[in-house]
């Protein structure tokens, strides 16, 4: 059986494709359009699904959307008679979109994809994110909490998992919703929502939480069991078309950060107090789901649960003993938990769970294969240098040794938010310059944002306090060895000291991938060789793109990026290529002054 799972039309579209219960392929559209966090139907990733999967529109036996159009549409009307006539406005912008084209979804999907046969199906938009969370774990049966913005009225939601079986208990409705609370801090620090919000998480260890008291006194009403309500009088967002208005700038001293604008301490201190507050929601929220379903396993999914600092804190305090976090865990993630909903629930088919997961490490994107690069090469008489497989490792280990940056192509592309050796931008995260060097010379963003280690797996206790697996990028970590940084604000982003300096915050803090052998062998061999060529098996892993564009999904995007960037060296492939073998190296690169003048950095 084949199923297509769509998510689209309101961000971060994707398309997965399912065959006989085995995820075969999954991808967001963004990675081809090349425009950031597309929305628009995945026409670029449902090609690639089915042509993984080799099969054409015709032999597809279900396709399934990720959420319910018409339950949405009713949310929306009745939020705005409820705000009448205040969301006018809203209102009317909204409606055309709807009445042109969101209402229409079964027929548009039938018409963009031309001979389809299949049965349509459409689970709750919390549904297809618990199906993302629990069906590819390791775990027999599992507790299942969602929390993101908003579906169609759910915002929040738990439930269980059992064998092929998955059933919602409770929900949190909308107006009332963790992530847009969330959002409505990123909107207000001067960051953009549905993309700024890993700024906001990043900007917090700079800030003291001296708001955590008003937020809760004011904003939110938590309860012991982790349910809420919003105080709706400081927000704009059920029926305008901002996130917050006059009352929100008045209990902050101020109207909202302009966009680019400098960062003060109030925006360090409210990024670190929601992020506080965010946290605690979640650990009253797991204790309580603890308490109802008594399962000693928990999966994670929706956009909160990209909040790896909240997901550390629920590892190393939470009451559950194993927690597992879908890798694409906001909307593109949609599209793969539709389709797994309609293999299980709406087929009736059997689950076995895998030992680590049915993820296949994340690596679910378009591959290139050593000719196909070397072709593109030859095509554009790009310089370059053929290494062999088993020499490859020790090269590139030597060139981080050295403090290098280098550009790493391999492999399959990774699906979902994060970098995790495939599409990824490497760096020695013993050297105290690569953050800064990383972050204004090559990603073109803030100077504050973090960077991850890669570790190896069995190494990773060594570096951190953290005992359990991190495959995904989706778990913060105490640095072991570190000395607060003294001094306020962004001055203590110069004064970190440990033996990994570029990949601990300035709270002594580090996102990290655990590196296991068996999902990426390559990968595993390069940390390997670093590891005996310095003795540390850590290095830095960040995305392989610069601000506002998607991870690089080709060979000719990656070689682009190269020349663009300080990066000092690409490995595409079998295929090595440093700056040195350009004669016009330095004219490609933009300069620090066109970076700044561009995107408006110190």
């Amino acid at each position: 059986m084949n199923i297509l799972g769509l998510s689209c039309w309101y961000h971060d579209a994707a398309a997965c494709l399912v065959q006989d219960g085995r995820i075969v392929a999954a991808a967001q559209e963004e990675r081809f359009t090349r425009r950031k966090h597309d929305p628009e139907f995945p026409s670029n990733a449902i090609d690639f699904c089915l042509q993984e999967g080799g099969i054409s529109v015709e032999e597809l036996d279900l396709v399934a959307f990720y959420d319910k159009p018409l339950l949405t549409f009713e949310r929306l009307l009745e939020t705005y008679l409820a705000y009448a006539p205040a969301g006018l406005p809203s209102f009317i912008k909204a409606m055309p979109v709807w009445l042109k084209r969101k209402l229409w979804i079964p027929d548009l999907i039938v018409k963009e994809l031309p001979g389809l046969r299949a049965e349509l199906v459409f689970p709750e938009h919390h549904e297809s994110h618990a199906a993302s969370a629990f069906f590819p774990s390791p775990f027999e049966r599992a507790a299942v909490i969602t929390a993101d913005g908003v579906g169609e009225w759910a915002t929040t939601s738990y439930g269980v998992g059992d064998g092929n079986r998955l059933r919602l208990h409770a929900e949190i409705h909308f107006p009332h919703s963790l992530g847009l609370l969330y959002s409505a801090f990123t909107y207000f620090t001067g960051f953009k929502v549905n993309s700024g919000e890993y700024k906001l998480m990043g900007l917090a260890p700079y800030g003291e939480p001296r708001y955590v008291d008003v937020i809760l006194e004011k904003l939110i009403d938590l309860k012991e069991d982790g349910s809420f309500r919003l105080n709706m009088d400081y927000f704009d967002y059920p029926a305008g078309l901002r996130m917050t208005g006059r009352r929100m700038a008045e209990l902050f001293g101020g109207p909202a950060r302009e966009a680019e604008g400098p960062l003060t301490r109030r925006e360090m201190d409210l990024a670190r107090s929601i992020q506080a507050v965010t946290e605690e929601a979640m650990l009253r929220m797991a204790r309580h789901v603890h308490k109802e379903t008594g399962e000693s396993n928990l999966c994670l999914a929706g956009g909160v649960a990209l909040n790896c600092v909240a997901n550390g804190r629920l590892q190393r305090e939470g009451p559950f003993r194993n927690i597992w976090v879908q890798p694409a865990a906001g909307d593109s993630g949609g599209a793969l938990g539709a389709a797994l909903m309609a293999w299980h629930d709406f087929a009736g088919q059997p689950r076995t769970p895998a030992p680590a997961d049915s993820m296949g490490g994340s690596y679910l994107g378009p591959g290139y294969s050593a000719d196909e690069i070397g072709e593109f090469l030859a095509r554009e008489n790009i310089p370059h240098e053929l290494v062999g497989e088993e020499q490859l490792p020790g090269r590139v280990a030597g060139l981080l040794a050295q403090d290098r940056v280098v550009g790493w192509f391999q492999g399959r592309m990774e699906y979902g938010p994060r970098a995790l050796g495939a599409r990824s931008i490497l760096a020695d995260a013993r050297s105290p310059e690569a953050q800064r060097r990383v972050n204004l010379k090559i990603k073109f963003r803030e100077s504050f944002r973090p960077f991850a280690p890669s570790v190896l797996a069995e190494r990773s206790n060594d570096y951190f306090e953290f005992d359990a697996e991190s495959p995904y990028m989706l778990m913060v970590a105490p640095v072991r060895g570190f000395t607060k940084s003294e001094g306020e604000g962004f001055e203590r982003l110069s004064r970190i000291e440990g033996e990994i300096p570029a990949v601990t915050h300035v709270d002594g803090s580090a996102r990290v991938q655990t590196v296991h052998e068996a999902t990426n062998p390559l990968y595993y061999r390069l940390l390997r060789a670093f590891e005996a060529q310095t003795g540390c098996p850590v290095i830095v892993n960040t995305s392989f793109n610069v601000r506002g564009e998607p991870i690089v999904c080709t060979p000719k995007e990656a070689y682009t990026c190269f020349r663009r960037t300080h990066i000092d060296a690409l490995v595409l492939g079998p295929y090595l290529l440093t700056k040195e073998m350009f004669a016009d190296a330095d004219d490609a690169v933009f300069s620090p002054e066109e970076v700044a003048a561009a995107y408006g950095l110190d």
